[in-house]
């Protein structure tokens, strides 16, 4: 018995360890198929998920939001070791991915569902996500319009727009050439740095 017990007393030190060692980001850019990359490609990332956030409607389908009915922006929920890799790093891949002096609009995609935002989870990230925002304003010299909002109910999106880049890599750079991404970020940041590497 005494056996059994230190045993399960281990599991759930480890399972609590697991826990510290993950922390969660959210992103909202415009498409989500295009904010998965940036960060995948990041050491200390666990996962990216495409989903819906920032709404009313309850399990929303892409249908819905895409239409603007639901008042859900398209978001990236980004798992991560905080130990590798920290938030302020993640902001810093965020603003080099977004345009954040257009409001309800990301490239060609058009509608608060497309609007820029970064759901803070705890407070820590609520006054980082501002410190960063008043440094970009600064730096770009030009009103930032980005959303700044406490995290809410993140809905994943339909399992055909996870990791859409890996599995239709064509159509993927068909829709970002097509949109102007890359193009709009190099007028807003300059050339391509390694913050958008893999990002294409």
């Amino acid at each position: 018995m005494r056996a059994i017990i230190a045993g399960l007393l281990v599991l759930a030190a480890v399972g609590i360890a697991e826990a510290q060692e993950r922390a969660r980001a959210t992103f909202a850019g415009g498409c989500f198929w295009c904010m998965e990359p940036p960060f995948d490609k990041l050491d200390g990332v666990f996962s990216t998920t495409s989903g819906y956030t920032g709404g009313r409607t309850e399990n929303p389908t892409y249908e819905q939001v895409s239409a603007g009915r639901t008042g859900h922006a398209e978001a990236v929920e980004v798992v991560y070791d905080p130990r590798k890799v920290t938030y302020a790093q993640l902001l810093e891949v965020f603003w080099r991915n977004i345009d954040p002096l257009t409001a309800d609009a990301q490239f060609c995609d058009v509608g608060s569902q497309y609007r820029s935002a970064i759901f803070t989870h705890d407070e820590t990230q609520r006054r980082l996500a501002e410190e960063s925002r008043a440094a970009v304003a600064r730096r770009l010299q030009k009103p930032v319009v980005t959303e700044i909002a406490p995290a809410s109910r993140f809905w994943p999106a339909e399992e055909y727009h996870q990791d859409y880049y890996k599995k239709n890599p064509l159509r993927y750079s068909l829709y970002r050439a097509g949109c102007g991404r890359d193009q709009r970020l190099e007028a807003i940041w300059g050339p391509a740095s390694k913050d958008r590497a893999g990002a294409r």
